[in-house]
This record gives structure tokens, sequence and C-alpha cells, in this order.
């Protein structure tokens, strides 16, 4: 149990002690500060402490915001100051020096150089009145203001999709609070949509009419309880690391395991459609890599100003762009609604078909416009920001070795060479793969120069203008090789074969993401060996196409190869996030 300490004598009448055990605290009184030093003192370091002012006048959701949320080390409102356990010990010192009261203490951890996070209360009210009249006019003004319609507002993502805004969260948002009153978590919930959505996906493996009618179904069901889990945990502030990377891995477990469903049903009905799921999925991978290596990029950059940025953020200034630009990216929300009218209505190619087309024009959008961005302001990036991109580049010690051996050289290459250097080996390899004879050495020839230029391409750090793409081009130029040679081959079952490896490496680089999103770093290095990088598994593909390309042993090594990186990325990224210490986060994530 948390324990909160109010400060100084008691309010006659105030709810403040009923409200403040109504949110988990042990409630203990002290006179002054030496008083409160000591029961800080008799306070077990490893629970979450609160000091409050009695006089505090304001609503429960103010002091739940201010003293609960465990995104924050130390927060604070108006008459109330909470710390963690790791701004414990700043805390008992400061208490011991600074005058008397939540406010003052507050001040004295900034001045000290521990962050103290302030809460914006919008409507709701926290204020510490100092008389009988200030009193009145504070409860007044707490009676006027609807609490429980602001936690509902508040719950729902300040900036989200057209479908979800006005399709989805006007309802989701009164599922969330349901679930909060009946003590489910937002993990239950985000399993519970998994669950729902893996369903979905049987229902479109069956191949008929009902079945694809039931899986668009169970696909919207499946969408409103995603919303469902982000509401309830900004409703009930249940944030955590474990919840946001569930959230955000089960979204895309979900979506390409319907895609391997609708793959299914339409074999059944004598459709081939695995080489449009395979690269339904490798666009969709590489949009999201773009996202994550243009964000890291730019995430601490200096002076990071654009003409173009400029005129996006006039055109978010206006109601009716807004909702077109976001709708243009066909985000998950419109996405899935798409998909699932399309599963009830069409056939499984059509599916793919749309979502190629979509998908390819929101990705062109959304490029172009980080391009002309990156090039048009003028900016320093990090030491931070590069370091970010390497890790998302994912070299293996292939490339690493070709890195540190040319490393020198590289350093003299204008700005532009290591991204067109990447581009060109990505560029070769796909395409020795596509039109090279199959079953000959040309793919892995390719596959041993895509070894160099990666290692060329990563030999300085990452800080160019456009550096920031060099980690969706080698996603692309792995997954678009494993799709290639998996569709050219006579091996039956080769395609699914091929879904599923481009499945386990694309978890490998979600996770990665994830990591360093929750501020814990990439996956250790010996992970990054022990997979091979992606030069490594590249070349490895290319290897087994040519050396196992007669009956269905190609088939045979590329779900062996997916099984054995499955289940090592699998094992280490669950014992990860199990027994992580990251700070609890809520990853707002893709546009819902």
């Amino acid at each position: 149990m948390s324990t909160a300490i109010l400060i100084g004598p008691p309010v006659p009448g105030s709810p403040l002690e009923g409200d403040l055990r109504s949110l988990g605290f042990d409630v203990r009184s002290a006179a002054d500060a030496a008083e409160t030093a000591l029961l800080l003192d008799a306070t077990p370091t490893g629970e979450r402490v609160a000091l409050v002012d009695p006089r505090f006048v304001g609503h429960v959701h103010s002091l739940r915001l201010a003293l609960t949320d465990p995104r924050f080390a130390a927060a604070a409102a108006p008459g109330a100051l909470t710390a963690q356990p790791e701004a414990r010990a700043a805390l008992a010192r400061v208490v011991r020096t600074a005058p008397a009261g939540p406010d003052a203490v507050a001040a004295a951890l900034d001045a000290e150089g521990t962050a103290v996070q302030r809460i914006e209360l919008g409507s709701l009210i926290a204020a510490v009145p100092t008389d009988d009249a200030e009193r009145d006019r504070a409860r007044v003004a707490v009676e006027a203001v609807d609490e429980e319609a602001v936690r509902l507002r508040t719950a729902v993502k300040s900036r989200d999709g057209f479908f979800t805004t006005f399709f989805i969260s006007p309802y989701s948002r009164h599922l969330a609070r349901w679930c909060s009153r009946r003590g489910f978590t937002p993990n239950q919930v985000t399993t519970a949509s998994l669950i729902t959505a893996l369903i979905a996906a049987g229902c479109a493996a069956t191949g008929t009419r009902g079945g694809y009618i039931a899986a668009g179904l169970l696909l919207l069901f499946s969408f409103v309880l995603d919303c469902t889990d982000g509401q309830l945990a900004r409703y009930s502030l249940q944030y955590s690391t474990m919840g946001a990377w569930l959230d955000a891995t089960f979204d895309r477990a979900k979506e390409y395991a319907y895609y391997a469903g609708l793959a299914l049903g339409a074999a059944r009905g004598g459709d081939d459609v695995w080489e449009l799921a395979l690269g339904a999925m490798v666009l969709q991978i590489t949009r999201h890599v773009v996202d994550f290596s243009f964000n890291e990029a730019n995430h601490d950059a200096q002076s990071n100003t654009s003409p173009t940025a400029a005129l996006s953020d006039r055109l978010d200034s206006r109601g009716w762009t807004v909702w077109v630009r976001r709708m243009i990216v066909l985000p998950i929300g419109e996405r899935w609604a798409m998909i699932a009218v399309l599963t009830a209505v069409t056939t499984p190619r059509i599916v793919f078909y749309a979502l190629l087309v979509g998908c390819a024009l929101a990705a062109l959008y959304t490029t172009a416009g980080r391009v002309l961005r990156s090039l048009t302001r003028k900016a320093r990036r990090t030491d931070r920001a590069a370091r970010a991109l390497a890790e998302l580049a994912d070299s293996g010690p292939l490339a690493q070795g070709v890195a540190a051996a040319t490393r020198g050289a590289v350093r003299r290459f204008p700005t532009y060479v290591p991204l067109a250097i990447a581009v060109l080996g990505g560029a070769a390899v796909v395409a020795t793969a596509a039109y090279a004879p199959f079953g000959g050495l040309w793919p892995a020839v390719a596959a041993l120069a895509y070894v160099v230029t990666s290692g060329l391409a990563v030999g300085r750090p990452l800080k160019g203008p456009l550096d920031w793409l060099v980690p969706p081009v080698f996603r692309a130029a792995e997954y678009c090789t494993v799709l290639v040679l998996a569709a050219r081959t006579d091996a039956d079952g080769a395609l699914p074969a091929a879904f599923g490896l481009v499945a386990a490496v694309a978890y490998h680089h979600y996770d990665t993401v994830y990591r360093i999103r929750g501020g814990t770093g990439a996956p250790p290095q010996w992970l990054v060996r022990t997979i091979g990088g992606h030069e490594g598994r590249t070349l490895v593909v290319a290897v087994l196409a040519a050396v196992l390309s007669t009956q269905n042993h190609f088939t045979v090594a590329l779900t062996a190869l997916a099984v054995a990186v499955a289940l090592v990325v699998l094992a280490e990224s669950i014992r990860f996030w199990v027994s992580s210490g990251a700070p609890a986060v809520h990853d707002e994530g893709e546009l819902a």
C-alpha cells in the first residue's frame, strides 16, 4: 500500500482522508516538517509516498492524476506531491531543509535537480484555500465540473484517426469504464482483443462466405477492444512498460495472423494469395520502420524546423485538412475497417489488392513529406539519434566487421553516400533474386555484395539528413529477398514458410523499437549475433535457395530457420519484458 502524509492541522468536515483511502493510500498526519521526515523514514523505501496539504479542495480525479500515475518518479499538483521509490532519497533530503508543505517541497525538488511532473488538470479543480471564503468558492467550482465526464473524455487519445474518433470512441470509452468498475486490467483487455482477432483469423481460414462475414465482424470487435485497453489505461492510470509492449506487439500479431487466415481461406477455395499476403505484411512492416526511424532520428534533433513542417502545422490548424491527412495515411482504424468490410463482401484477393494499393499510396505520401522535411530543415542530429538508428539497422557480425575494416574511408564519404550505398546493395540483391536463374549462385553472390554494402552504409554515425532511411531500406531488402526467392521456387509451402520467417524476424525488429521507446536500449548484441543480423539472414536464405532448390528442401529450411529465430527472439524478449525494471509508459503508438 502507498502512504499519504497530511502535513498540518486537519480541516473539519474535509473528505480528503476518505478520498486518499479510496485511491489506495494509508493516511497519516504530521504537524510539521520534522514529523514529516520521521514518518518518511518509517515508511518502507520501496513504497510510493504522497505529501498532501490538509486544506486541499478538489476533484478526486485531480488527486488520482497527481498521486497515482506510475509513469513519473515525482509528480505534483497544487497541494499534493508524490514520489516513487526512485525519488524517495531526494524527497527525504529536501523535506529536512525545505519549508513544510507539498508545494514548497516540490519547488525544492525541482531546484535540487529532481524532475517533478506538473500535472495538467484542465477543467478539474485542485486548490489550497487559505480561508473559509476561498474554500467555499473552491467547493462551488468543484461541484460545477462533472468529474466523471472529464475522466471519460480524457480517456480517449487526444489525437486519433477519423474512424476511431467518430465510430469507436463514443462507446468504447464507456466499455473502458465498465471494465474498470469490474476490476479488469488493460492487459486483460489487450489479451481479449488478441484472442478475438485470432478467432477472426480462424473464421477467415474456413474459406466460406459465412466464415468471412464472421471474421469481419470479429475483427471489428477486436479493434473495439484494442481501443478500450488504452482508454482503460488512461481512465484508471494503469500504465506499465509491459502493457505498452503487449498492446503494440499484439496489434502487429493480430493483423498479420489475420493476413495468414485470409491466405488459408483463399487456398481452400483454390486461390493462392500467399504471395500477396506476404507482400502486404512486408509493406506494412516497412511503413512502420519508416515511422520509427524518422521519429528516433528527430526525437532530440536541434533546430528541427523547416518550411515543410510549417506548412504541415498550418494544415493541422484547419479542421477538415486534419481529418483528410489522418485518413490518407490509412491508420490502423481505417485499415482494419476496410479489411473487415472487404472480407465480408468480397474475396481475400481483393482484400490484399486494396491493402497493397492503399498502404503503398500512404507510404508514398508520408515518406515524401518526411524526406522534404529532412532536406529543408537545418538540423544537427545528436549522438543519441545516431545510436538509435544504428540499433534499428540490426547489423550483424558480418556487416559490423566490414564497417570496422572500412570506417576510416567511409568517414570521408559525402553526406548522402551511405544511404545511396544501402539502396544500391538492397536493390541489387532483390533484383538478382528476382531475375537470376533460380537455384544458381548469383543470388548468393549478390547477397555477399549486400553484406559489404550494408557494412559500408553503417561505417560512420547515421547523422545525415536522410540517414533515417537506412533501416527501412535494410528491412525492405531482407524481407523482399525472402519473398521473391520463396515465390520463385516450385517447392510446396515455400511462401507460407517465408511468411513465418518474415513474421519471426519482424517480431525482433518491433521488439527493438519498443525497447528503445521504453528507454531501455536495444536487445543485447549476443541476440543480434545469434540470429545473424539482417545481412547474415539474407545471405543464409540466398545460399539455401541455391543449394536446396530441388523438391521441398527449401521449404523445410525456411521453416526451420523461422522456428529457430522465433524461439530465440521470443524467449529473450519475454524474459526481458517480464523482468524489466523499465519505467512505466503508455505508448500511444500508431494512430488508432
